[in-house]
């Protein structure tokens, strides 16, 4: 090649690089924009509460009760409370005790931000509140009397130096019943305890139905990565005796109604990388379902009748999740919760690469440098089958002369040469599609590794050298750029195809594997150019020995 075409593919390589990234910053995936809306009060509007019926415990059918006007008792002055922990900014209403809004400190908008994200919030821009109550025949949160409004002792709690703090919310009815709406936060947990504590000192029994239920609209996932490829779910997940994972998302809601009765369980509400979640208190049965009203998605629990006797005290209570897909933090509100790290069918691989990675992370410090560490060992762990493959294909690239030769002697007699070929292969020891078993043994790994940093909440704005977020795709496109380089120098290693047109299809599919990962996550694009540079130096090694015919008397 002259100096010319050099300079010329040089300057038209140069031109379209500078053309993508342009391109990318006119129209490529945006970050988040700031979360500057206030939570209200989601009870503003009279309308704005959509609230299962008693009914639904017994004959599993959900109606659409929305509050009537309150009584003045009941109606009162809502109030925002406001709680702050180690992990969560937590505001509450007091018009229904409500929890409508959870900002998470510890993970921000986006990277180097120090604007907490957003999971939970009501507002003009979006509505995702986990709502929670006492329906039935003296429920305070029943249709008949609308919804309560609680008193509470102060505006403001922080955790501060504590381990943990309670906020109650205290109402009274016409009755004298004393309502408790007792919240519990945790040092270190995502976890809000909900107990809801009722004090009967009148003359007549009281009784009530806890239901607990997550309302999200039909918006967007605020924390998607937008990368080519598989996305992550957005919808409901029932947890029940008949199915531990049970999957309704916002079609199937469009669809019609689920509804399931079930001891124990939990409901929860997932999209990218978070999840909110409901876990009843174990030791009933519980009935669970989904509905659509006021353009809202609602999915919920409610528990078996609550009787208090006159004189009585007694207690009912469930466990709200608001946070990460972080498996130790699921596991400990309920152990099938971290379920909801769905890394798909091929599971069985993707857990071990997860918790590997967790480990070499403890060791390194980075999950750039842990990406690069367990790509080293996936290698060794397939360095046999790579061997036999690359000396494979060495063998035919030291034979393809005689090859080459054989297909002029026997011209158009291809039964002939197909004969003559087997017998050459048979000789040599060549296996043809032997270069094929590197990439199908790693494709399953390559698709589950992609799932675990697509799932994995722990490489959400992981930086890596230049790179500050691995789980979005390389904003300078140096490393797909670099793993199509790679991959030709890889393709020059190895024997051209016989078939003329199959050999240009060959030289292209380095420029088509650098386009599609060009929207990959960076550390996946990470992951395959670290392979591709240890096959290459595994394959120039077995080359030089094939070559030099010393590779054969080393492996016998």
């Amino acid at each position: 090649m002259d100096v010319k075409r050099v300079i010329l593919f040089a300057a038209l390589a140069l031109i379209s690089y500078v053309l993508v990234l342009q391109w990318n910053e006119d129209y490529g995936t945006k970050p988040p924009a700031p979360q500057t809306q206030t939570s209200v009060s989601a009870y503003s509007d009279p309308n704005g509460s959509e609230l299962p019926s008693a009914e639904t415990a017994v004959s599993g059918e959900v109606s659409a009760d929305v509050p009537a006007t309150a009584s003045e008792t009941q109606q009162g002055k809502a109030q925002l409370i406001s709680v702050h922990t180690d992990l969560l900014n937590v505001v509450i209403d007091t018009k229904g005790g409500d929890i409508i809004q959870v900002a998470l400190p510890q993970y921000k908008v986006t990277a180097g931000s120090e604007q907490p994200f957003v999971l939970l919030e009501q507002n003009s821009n979006r509505t995702y509140v986990a709502q929670s109550g006492l329906v039935g025949a003296n429920g305070p949160d029943a249709a008949k009397s609308g919804r309560p409004t609680y008193s509470v002792a102060a505006t403001e709690f922080d955790l501060g130096d504590k381990d943990s703090i309670n906020v109650d919310l205290n109402f009274t009815d016409a009755s004298g019943v004393k309502v408790t709406k007792r919240y519990s936060f945790t040092r270190d947990s995502y976890q809000i305890g909900m107990e809801y504590i009722v004090d009967n000192p009148s003359a007549q029994a009281w009784s009530a139905n806890l239901f607990g239920q997550i309302k999200r609209d039909g918006s967007g996932d605020p924390s998607a990565t937008n990368n080519m490829g598989m996305k992550s779910y957005l919808g409901a997940i029932f947890s029940t005796e008949e199915n531990n994972y049970q999957k309704v998302d916002f079609g199937d809601i469009d669809d019609g109604d689920f509804k399931q009765r079930s001891p124990d369980g939990w409901v929860a509400m997932v999209q990218h990388y978070f999840v909110s979640a409901w876990i009843p208190a174990p030791g009933a049965e519980y009935t669970y379902s989904t509905r659509k009203l006021n353009g809202n998605y609602i999915a919920g629990f409610i528990s078996p009748t609550l009787t208090v006797q006159p004189g009585q005290q007694q207690s009912v209570s469930a466990t709200f999740y608001a946070g990460p897909k972080d498996q130790e933090q699921l596991a400990a509100a309920q152990e099938d919760l971290k379920l909801t790290v769905d890394y798909g069918w091929l599971w069985w691989i993707a857990s071990p690469l997860h918790m590997l990675l967790t480990w070499i992370h403890s060791l390194v410090g980075n999950w750039g440098l842990a990406i690069i560490c367990i790509t080293v060992l996936v290698k060794a762990a397939l360095f046999q089958l790579n061997a036999k493959a690359f000396k494979s294909m060495a063998k035919m690239r030291k034979f393809g002369p005689e090859m080459q030769r054989m297909k002029e002697l026997y011209g158009d007699d291809r039964q002939k040469m197909s004969q003559e070929m087997m017998k050459l292969y048979q000789k040599e020891k060549i296996n043809p599609l032997g270069g094929c078993l590197p990439i199908v043994a790693q494709m399953p790994i390559f698709i589950a590794l992609y799932w675990v940093l697509m799932e994995s909440v722990e490489l959400r704005q992981a930086s890596f050298l230049y790179l500050t977020d691995l789980s979005l795709k390389d904003p300078f496109f140096i490393l797909p750029i670099l793993m199509g380089v790679s991959m030709f120098i890889q393709q020059s290693l190895n024997p051209a195809p016989p078939d003329p047109m199959q050999a240009k299809i060959m030289k292209m599919l380095p420029i088509v594997f650098t386009f599609f990962f060009l929207w990959f996550p960076a550390g996946l694009t990470l992951y395959w150019v670290v392979n591709n540079v240890l096959s290459i130096a595994q394959q120039y090694i077995i080359n030089k020995q094939i070559e030099g015919g010393t590779a054969d008397a080393k492996a016998g």
